[in-house]
C-alpha cells in the first residue's frame, strides 16, 4: 500500500502543462482588543478599616467579549502586605482567556499626573474568577499623602488588552498577465502615421505626429497647441534650431518614455559621437521642457567624460542647469592629473569666452581637491 501524503495548510492546483492557475494559502493573525475603566472609591477613610484580604469590586465592564472587574484591597492582601493597598483584575465570565494589563491611579488635583502605574510586558492567563495584579501596588501613607487622593476619594484606572487570534484562508488566482506593450504601440501609431494631426517640420524634414500625445507629454507643446495663445487647429508647424536627428530621437522618447536606442542617435549627414549627440538632446529635452529624459542625458554624460569633452559638458550643464553634470565635470577637472590636458583642449579656450564665472568655480573645486 503507498503511503498516504501527508496533509498540509498550503495546496497549489496546476494544468497539465504545470501551469500555476488557482494557489490556497492560511494565515494565523492574532489582534488585541483595549478598552478601560475607571473604578473611584468614595469614602477611602471609610473603607480603610474592613481587614486585611477583604476587597471590594467594581462593576463588571466588558472588553473583548469577556466580563471582568477591578479588585481593590485598601487594608492590604496579607499580613504581609498590610501595609500595601492591593489592586487585581478579576475574570468573571467563564473561558480561558489571555489578556494584558495595566493600573494606574488618576492625579485628583486636574493637572493630569497620573502615576504609579502598574502593567504587564506580556499577555496573562485568566480563568473564571482569576486574579492577577499586584499585592504591593502603593504604601498606604504614601497613598494618603498624596495627589491621588483628594476630598476622600480615590480613582484606579484599568486597562485590559484581550488577545483574539484567528486564521483566515486566502485564495489567490494566478493569471500570467504579459507585460505592457504600450510604448510598442505608440511607436507604431508615431512610424504608420495613423491618425497623425500635426506635421512638423524641423529643417529640411517633415515629421507626422499627433497632438494630443504631444501635448500630454511636453508643456510647451501643450501651450503651442491648446494654451491660451495656442492653435488647437494648426496643421502645420515649424522647430527651428534643433537638428531633425536630434528631433526625430526626441519625438521617439514622447511615444515611448524610453530613452532613443543608439540606432535613434546616428544620421548620416551629422557625423559626431553619440556623446555630442547626447549633449544635443539634453539641449532640446530643456528647451521642450521634458525632466526625465533630461535627466536620463545627464545621467549618461556623467559617464562619459573625458578630458576632450569635459569643458563643453561644463557648459552645458551651467547653461540648462544640470547641477549633477556641472559637478561631475568640475571634479573630473580638477582633479591635478587631469587639469593640465583639460586647459590645453579646444572647449576649454571656448569656456573661459563664454562662461568666465565657470573658471571661478573651477579654481574653487581645485582648492577642495588638492586640500584633501
Amino acid at each position: 500500500m503507498a503511503p498516504k501524503r501527508p496533509r498540509v495548510s498550503e495546496s497549489q492546483y496546476y494544468t497539465n502543462d504545470d501551469e500555476e492557475v488557482l494557489s490556497s494559502s492560511s494565515r494565523w493573525i492574532c489582534e488585541t482588543v483595549k478598552a478601560c475603566h475607571v473604578f473611584k472609591v468614595e469614602g477611602y477613610s471609610l473603607a480603610k478599616g474592613i481587614g486585611v484580604g477583604e476587597y471590594m469590586t467594581s462593576a463588571e465592564f466588558s472588553v473583548g467579549g469577556h466580563d471582568w472587574a477591578i479588585v481593590f484591597y485598601p487594608d492590604g492582601l496579607t499580613e504581609a502586605a498590610q501595609d500595601y493597598i492591593a489592586v487585581y483584575l478579576k475574570l468573571v465570565s467563564p473561558g480561558e482567556v489571555r489578556a494584558t494589563l495595566e493600573f494606574k491611579l488618576l492625579d485628583q488635583t486636574g493637572k493630569g499626573k497620573h502615576g504609579i502605574q502598574y502593567f504587564t510586558r506580556s499577555p496573562k492567563t485568566f480563568t473564571n474568577n482569576c486574579f492577577k495584579g499586584w499585592p504591593k501596588y502603593m504604601k498606604r501613607s504614601k497613598l494618603e499623602t498624596s495627589s491621588y487622593l483628594r476630598d476622600d476619594c480615590l480613582s484606579i484606572h484599568c486597562t485590559v488588552g484581550v488577545w483574539k487570534t484567528r486564521v483566515e484562508e486566502e485564495k489567490h488566482y494566478v493569471i500570467p498577465v504579459p507585460p505592457s506593450d504600450m510604448s510598442q504601440k505608440l511607436k507604431s501609431l508615431l512610424e504608420s502615421e495613423i491618425g497623425s494631426d500635426i506635421t512638423i517640420q524641423v529643417g529640411n524634414e517633415f515629421f507626422k505626429a499627433h497632438k494630443s500625445i504631444l501635448a500630454a507629454r511636453s508643456p510647451v507643446f501643450r501651450a503651442m497647441f491648446f494654451g491660451l495663445a495656442g492653435n488647437p487647429d494648426m496643421e502645420t508647424v515649424a522647430i527651428e534650431d534643433v537638428d531633425p536627428f536630434v528631433f526625430k530621437a526626441m519625438l521617439l522618447f514622447l511615444y515611448s518614455d524610453e530613452f532613443p536606442k543608439a540606432r535613434d542617435l546616428s544620421d548620416p549627414d551629422f557625423v559626431c559621437t553619440s556623446t555630442t549627440i547626447t549633449q544635443h538632446l539634453l539641449a532640446a529635452a530643456d528647451r521642450f521642457d521634458l525632466a526625465r529624459l533630461k535627466l536620463m542625458c545627464e545621467a549618461n554624460l556623467c559617464e562619459d567624460i573625458t578630458i576632450n569633452n569635459v569643458a563643453t559638458a561644463l557648459v552645458l550643464a551651467d547653461q540648462h542647469q544640470c547641477l549633477q553634470l556641472k559637478t561631475a565635470c568640475l571634479n573630473f577637472a580638477a582633479k591635478p592629473e587631469n587639469a593640465g590636458e583639460v586647459m590645453k583642449s579646444d572647449g576649454f579656450a571656448d569656456l573661459a569666452e563664454s562662461r568666465p564665472s565657470l573658471l571661478i568655480d573651477l579654481f574653487e573645486t581645485s582648492a577642495v581637491v588638492n586640500k584633501n
